[in-house]
């Protein structure tokens, strides 16, 4: 099992990136590139939970999202042709007195067969550069959506 611990400072409000993570519409994929379109679906979704399946590139996986408190989401995989398990993402929004927001992730990998296991084992060991890449474009993405925007979203 892989845990691999972000952080990314943000122009973007706690607010503005909570809806960008929680936004499960068509574009999904330009916030989100590891969310494709053709995976998406959402199972359901009301005031702060969703059931949805999202991936790419062969791997998907099927998350109860809860942003019940809205500084902290939590994603728990129910479902996935790779990851089983205690995998998940959570993700704590911290407003800073500068006005930007640091966003924490943590991401936990447990491959529930060999391509779990070997992906888990690799992001053991490059997860932290590659979905701390990932995360940087997410919340530049979410900058971008919000440009010009002071208000929460």
């Amino acid at each position: 099992m892989s845990t691999i611990h972000l952080r990314q400072t943000t122009t973007a409000t706690p607010e503005q990136f909570l809806a960008g993570l929680t936004d499960f519409g068509p574009e999904r994929a330009k916030l989100f590139g590891r969310s494709a379109t053709e995976y998406l679906e959402v199972h359901d979704q009301g005031p702060g939970h969703a059931d949805v399946t999202e991936g790419s590139g062969g791997i998907w996986e099927r998350l109860s999202y809860d942003w019940s408190d809205p500084a902290r989401v939590v994603m728990r995989t129910t479902d996935s042709n790779t990851w089983g398990g205690a995998s998940g993402h959570t993700y704590t929004f911290t407003r800073l007195p500068d006005g930007t927001t640091q966003v924490d992730a943590e991401v936990v990998r447990e491959g529930k067969n060999l391509k779990g296991r070997l992906l888990g084992g690799l992001l053991g060991v490059l997860g932290k550069r590659v979905l701390g890449g990932e995360l940087a474009k997410t919340a530049k993405a979410v900058e971008a959506r919000y440009a010009g925007a002071h208000d929460d979203a």
